[in-house]
């Protein structure tokens, strides 16, 4: 399941370079998630790294976007490839 991020951030800036996956952007008004990245950290850490650093704990799991944790280990790894490949 990809993370989101709500309308309550504050634009704080720490969790986009937190990403390993470069799946946290500027978006509009506040900062925003793409699912097709995000892995909830899996493959890279125990935990997502952005909500770990959110001070006001706006990034829930996105119920748009549902996926077992073999299939964010798959997509993960899916990444890390295209990242080696330049």
């Amino acid at each position: 399941m990809a993370l989101i991020i709500t309308d309550e951030c504050i634009n704080c800036d720490v969790c986009e370079p937190a990403c390993p996956n470069d799946a946290i952007s500027m978006g509009v008004e506040i900062y925003v998630i793409e699912p097709s990245r995000c892995t909830e950290c899996v493959g890279h850490f125990d935990e997502p790294q952005c909500q770990m650093l959110c001070p006001v704990e706006c990034i829930p799991r996105d119920p748009a976007h549902v996926e077992t944790e073999a299939e964010l280990l798959a997509k993960a790894e899916h990444l890390k490839a295209l990242k080696a490949a330049g």
